[in-house]
């Protein structure tokens, strides 16, 4: 049982659009769970919403609705097409589709992290006269560091198994947007791939493991810290 060059391909594309996914998601899904956590204002609950969308959706809707949105007819790939940038069947579209589709799980975990925080100690910040960019920054933010990693290691861990949004936006291109999923799928539909799709599948699942373990690790450091 041994890896191609084409298979490192994919494990070197899969974690590359993962990292990618997981840090661009980061601000907007901390931003994201402090207005649902502390924000008062009107809708609300059609943000909350539009959040957690992906959760219910199928990815290969996700992915159709992405294809839409970035293809050169798309309201976003027409504008980009006139600048001579393409987004559509590149490593940059997977890594769109596994943000979309991970943000939900992202968003979740920071905004529990922030639930925990102690009503007090934001009172006292704005006491003592901080603004709430400042309270964000120097007491929401500190607080909220395991719920963070939490959230990105759920998210680091879909991104690498996403694969309806990815098939349809990035398309399966060996070398250039296949990633372990589609390549698992590649071999598993090709007669005489068997022992090449479960390779991918045992490096996969210990490359999950090692996630799990990494969080686990963090999460207890960051706990005995504080």
């Amino acid at each position: 049982m041994t890896l191609t060059p084409v298979d490192m391909d994919a494990i070197r594309l899969s974690a590359k659009v993962a990292v990618t996914a997981t840090l661009a998601s980061l601000p907007f899904g901390f931003l994201a769970a402090y207005f649902l956590t502390f924000g008062r204002f009107r809708g609300k609950s059609v943000l909350d919403a539009m959040v957690n969308l992906p959760l219910t959706l199928p990815p290969v809707v996700i992915g159709y609705l992405l294809l839409l949105l970035l293809g050169k007819k798309g309201w976003i790939g027409s504008l980009l097409d006139q600048v001579g940038v393409r987004i559509v069947f590149t490593w940059q579209a997977g890594a769109i589709a596994s943000a979309v589709v991970g943000f939900p799980l992202l968003v979740r975990s920071v905004r529990i992290g922030m639930e925990s925080i102690d009503e007090k100690l934001i009172q006292a910040s704005r006491t003592l006269g901080a603004n709430w960019h400042d309270t964000l920054l120097t007491v929401i933010l500190p607080l909220s560091v395991r719920g963070i990693v939490a959230g990105s290691a759920l998210m680091f861990a879909r991104s690498l198994g996403e694969f309806g949004a990815t098939i349809m936006v990035a398309g399966n291109i060996p070398g250039v947007t296949q990633t372990m999923p589609l390549a698992i799928y590649e071999y598993a539909s090709s007669p005489g791939g068997e022992r090449a799709a479960l390779t991918l599948c045992l490096v996969a699942i210990l490359l999950s493991c090692a996630v799990l373990v990494f969080h686990e690790y963090l999460g207890g450091k960051l706990a005995r810290r504080d």
